[in-house]
């Protein structure tokens, strides 16, 4: 018993088609708004001069997150080392991890590089 694949495609191709045509009968025509044809720059605003002078704190707050999420990464593993036979190291090693962030922390905030004034 062979099946023809033909009416099989064409009845794919026909409902395929009418949930198309619903779909964009039915949805909304945001398409001509003017932040959707707009290009998505973070901190930018495209439709004013390229030459303007951007905010230096938005780019500061980014390094300050990408700082703080490599140290926290390196924090991440540290639960495999429970199971080591030396535990003391573990303790060890997440107490220098997280000094270092403490210490990162309080000196960015000591400086006011926390504060969106």
């Amino acid at each position: 018993m062979i099946i023809s694949l033909a009416p099989i495609i064409s009845l794919t191709l026909l409902i395929s088609s009418i949930l198309g045509i619903l779909a964009l009968s039915t949805g909304k025509h945001s398409l001509k708004e003017r932040e959707m044809l707009s290009p998505f720059e973070c901190g930018f605003d495209p439709w004013k001069k390229a030459r303007t002078p951007f905010s230096l704190r938005f780019f500061l707050v980014t390094i300050i997150f990408l700082i703080f999420d490599v140290e926290i990464a390196l924090l991440l593993p540290l639960g495999i080392l429970v199971y080591s036979p030396q535990p003391e190291i573990m303790i060890f090693t997440a107490l220098i991890l997280m000094t270092i962030l403490i210490a990162g922390l309080f000196h960015e905030w000591r400086l006011g590089s926390l504060n969106w004034a």
